[in-house]
């Protein structure tokens, strides 16, 4: 079973949606971000302002920067796994199996330089709009939870995160709405 999964995973990161996409000269910059795991995307933080707020935040001084990580996924995964040192099985396994909410994980963050495991991309101002919408969309009413430090915080979100949609797939997916060449589907973390 865990091999077919993979070998699905390797099968639909292959066949790319928006093929003919190439990016412009000129527009706007964000980031994918990639630890070998999972995969956040780094965005404007002005196109959030009247979503993410300083007084969500541990400490308010750190919503300043620049620039917002997004991530989605598993609610109880994402709440009580703050390092990797403190995942376990069952978690994981609850998370896989698609048993509970999810969540929007935001963090502050200043302007990215582009390395092996982040990501630059431009974007037209249409794709870059539509990128903005898809994350907005997945913020759902609920009141924000502190994040790990002072610097971030979780959302009530929608969608159910599952062994199908993982948060590498919302990243994806996300990409795919704004029209950059994207595998059609992609559990892992991005090529």
């Amino acid at each position: 079973m865990v091999l077919c999964y993979l070998a699905a995973a390797l099968v639909g990161s292959a066949i790319a949606a928006n093929r003919d996409w190439k990016p412009p000269a000129q527009g706007v910059t964000i980031y994918v971000a990639d630890n070998g795991v999972h995969t956040d995307l780094v965005l404007p933080a002005r196109d959030f302002a009247d979503l993410v707020l300083p007084e969500h935040f541990a400490d308010p001084a750190q919503a300043a920067q620049q620039m917002l990580m997004f991530g989605w996924g598993d609610r109880d995964f994402y709440l009580n796994t703050p390092t990797w040192w403190d995942m376990n099985p069952f978690r994981v396994a609850r998370a896989l199996a698609g048993l509970g909410p999810t969540v929007v994980h935001v963090s502050a963050v200043p302007e990215p330089r582009p390395a092996a495991k982040t990501r630059m991309l431009v974007l037209r101002a249409e794709e870059y709009t539509r990128l903005v919408a898809y994350i907005r969309g997945t913020f759902a009413a609920g009141p924000p939870i502190r994040g790990y430090g002072g610097h971030d915080a979780f959302y009530a979100a929608r969608g159910g995160y599952s062994a199908l949609r993982t948060c590498n797939e919302w990243s994806a997916g996300g990409l795919r709405i704004a029209g950059v060449r994207m595998g059609a589907w992609t559990p892992s973390p991005l090529e």
